[in-house]
């Protein structure tokens, strides 16, 4: 028993600190795509409430396309394809191929995912803001991109929370579906420590607490955000009382 758990020591031969920079890649790649996700999402978002037919439709094709394809197949398909369109291009001028890192097309790859599915939620939670406070503002002589600075951004954040916490969460175990394309977060090293070693349970298990603490910690964080902007707060209500007595 004791022999085993010094496998995870931090100096060799133990597998900690291996284990530890996995989770710093795992925490690099999920905040980078979560806030791709996040500035496709909003745009996409704004797009579909305000932009014209043909900026409407593509929008609904991408969020559609997206949700509709199995997460492994597109992270597949974009690396891939993502990469042989940028070799094509500075080949066609000249210039010599590269190679894209694995951090980055994780973080582009999963970002670009992400997108979609902020999109619906951002969109859903920007319809569920009274209408009266978006008049109030037009009222007010406010243009659009001030609108959505000081009234719609502010409201919308209490309904869209809960949403993009779970988008958060799931992004977190996506990661792990970075393996196929030789990326080395926490879910590649476990599967490496393990084979060395073979301590399957051992390893899998310390990957399965560090998941869970990582979890753990998103969930109090985000509780708190949700109870800082929940609806009741002054601030909501003072946005639905001036736009009620604007009606």
């Amino acid at each position: 028993m004791w022999d085993s758990l010094q496998l995870l020591a931090f100096s060799p031969p133990g597998w900690g600190g291996v284990l530890l920079r996995g989770l710093v890649f795992t925490l690099i790649v999920a905040l980078g795509a979560y806030a791709l996700g996040l500035v496709i999402g909003f745009l996409g978002a704004v797009g579909k409430i305000y932009g014209g037919p043909i900026l409407k439709t593509l929008l609904e094709t991408y969020t559609t396309l997206i949700r509709a394809v199995p997460e492994l197949v597109l992270i597949l398909l974009l690396y891939f394809a993502g990469e042989a369109a940028i070799n094509l291009a500075l080949t066609a001028v000249g210039l010599p191929t590269i190679s894209i890192n694995p951090i980055l097309a994780g973080i582009l790859v999963l970002g670009f995912v992400q997108g979609a599915y902020t999109t619906e939620v951002i969109r859903a939670a920007m319809l569920a803001v009274p209408k009266g406070q978006v008049e109030a503002a037009y009222a007010y002589g406010m243009s659009r991109t001030k609108m959505l600075a000081r009234i719609m951004i502010p409201s919308m954040i209490p309904f869209a929370l809960p949403g993009l916490a779970n988008l958060w969460l799931i992004v977190t175990k996506d990661t792990a579906l970075l393996a196929v394309i030789g990326s080395v977060e926490l879910a590649t090293v476990t599967r490496q420590a393990a084979g060395s070693t073979r301590s399957y349970l051992l390893f899998y298990s310390a990957a399965a607490v560090l998941y869970l603490c990582l979890t753990l910690v998103s969930t109090w964080i985000f509780r708190r955000l949700e109870r800082r902007y929940r609806p009741e707060s002054g601030d909501a209500l003072k946005l639905n009382a001036l736009a009620i007595g604007r009606r």
